[in-house]
C-alpha cells in the first residue's frame, strides 16, 4: 500500500490554516498544486475529505476523522526526521587509514594520541593489513592513504617512499648476539631461527638479499605473523629476522644492525592517483611519515 505522504502533507496543511491559500502560502507551492494534491489524495481514499464553498473549507466526517491521525502521523514523522539529523550532527566523522601491522602495533599510539587531542571530532579507522590489502583499501576509497612498503601497484595508485627501514636480528636479552654492536649473517649459520612466512613479504626480501646464503640457514620455526615470531624469541625457541620498527620495547628483546648484506625496505604512502586528501587526512598522514621516518633513522633500536 502506498501512502500519499504529499496529499496528506496539504490536508492537513488545509485543515490547520482554513483555506487553499494559505496552505499554499504555507507550503510555498500554488493552489492550483495544491487542489491537485488533494484531488489525488482524495481519489486514492475513495471519499471526499474538504467540503469547498466559495467562502470556506470545511472538513468532511471522513476528513475529521482522518485528522487527528495525520496530524499524529506528521508530528511521529518530524520526530523522527529531527532524530535522525541530531544523530548525523552528533555522530563523529570518521578518518579511515591503512597501515602494516609490524608499524601500526608500536608507532601509531602517541600519533593518534596527540592527533585525537588536536581533532576530537574526528574519529578514526585504522586497517592493520597485508600490502596487497591496503592498496585494495586505497583504490576503492575506503582508506583515504595506506602506510605500507614501495612495491608495485595498480595505475590507479601513486606510491610516494619516505623512508629506509633496516631489517635487525631480534634476540633475547641474554643472547651471546645481544652484547655484539653488529652482527653478520654468517654468525647466524648455527643459530635456531624463526621465518615469517611468505604471506607477510618480508621472507621474500631477505630470500632475494642473501641469495645462496639463505640455505646455510637453520629456520627451525615459520609463523604467519611477526607478533608471534616475536613471542617465540622472548620464549627462548630461537632468533629471527624482522623491520627494525616492529620491535616493541621490551626487557626480554634486543635488537642488533645486520650486515654482510644489510636488508632494508622501502616504507611508503600509498594514495589514490590525482586524489586530493583532506586537511585532516594530509596532517595526519604527514605526522605519520615524519614519525616513521625518524624512528626508522636509528640504527640501534637499543
Amino acid at each position: 500500500m502506498q501512502i500519499d505522504f504529499l496529499g496528506m502533507q496539504a490536508f492537513l496543511a488545509i485543515a490547520e490554516h482554513g483555506s487553499f491559500q494559505q496552505a499554499a502560502l504555507h507550503l510555498n507551492l500554488s493552489q492550483t498544486a495544491i487542489s491537485h494534491r488533494i484531488r489525488k489524495l482524495e481519489n486514492s481514499l475513495g471519499t471526499r475529505l474538504l467540503a469547498r464553498t466559495t467562502r470556506d473549507v470545511t472538513l468532511t466526517d471522513a476528513g475529521q476523522a482522518l485528522l487527528p491521525r495525520v496530524r499524529g502521523a506528521m508530528r511521529e514523522l518530524a520526530l523522527s526526521y529531527d532524530t535522525v539529523r541530531q544523530h548525523r550532527n552528533a555522530a563523529p566523522q570518521w578518518l579511515a587509514f591503512a597501515c602494516l601491522p609490524t608499524l601500526a602495533a608500536q608507532h601509531l599510539s602517541p600519533i593518534l594520541r596527540d592527533f585525537g587531542e588536536r581533532h576530537p571530532h574526528l574519529a578514526i579507522r585504522v586497517f592493520d593489513n597485508s600490502i596487497n590489502e591496503i592498496a585494495e583499501l586505497v583504490e576503492s576509497g575506503i582508506a583515504a592513504f595506506g602506510v605500507s612498503v614501495a612495491a608495485p601497484v595498480h595505475a590507479a595508485l601513486t606510491v610516494e617512499p619516505f623512508a629506509e627501514e633496516p631489517f635487525v636480528l631480534a634476540c633475547p636479552a641474554g643472547h651471546l648476539l645481544a652484547r655484539q654492536p653488529r652482527v653478520c649473517w654468517d654468525q647466524l649459520r648455527d643459530e635456531a631461527l624463526i621465518r615469517i612466512s611468505l604471506p607477510a613479504g618480508n621472507s621474500t626480501t631477505i630470500d632475494d638479499a642473501l641469495g645462496e646464503r639463505r640455505l646455510h640457514l637453520r629456520w627451525i620455526y615459520e609463523t604467519q605473523h611477526t607478533a608471534v615470531a616475536l613471542n617465540f624469541v622472548e620464549e627462548g625457541l630461537g632468533l629471527t629476522v624482522v623491520p627494525a620498527l616492529s620491535i616493541p620495547a621490551s626487557a626480554s628483546l634486543v635488537a642488533r644492525p645486520l650486515g654482510e648484506p644489510g636488508i632494508t625496505r622501502r616504507l611508503a604512502i600509498v594514495t589514490r592517483h590525482g586524489a586530493t586528501l583532506a586537511p585532516e587526512a594530509a596532517m595526519l598522514r604527514d605526522r605519520i611519515m615524519q614519525a616513521l621516518a625518524g624512528a626508522a633513522s636509528i640504527p640501534q633500536l637499543r
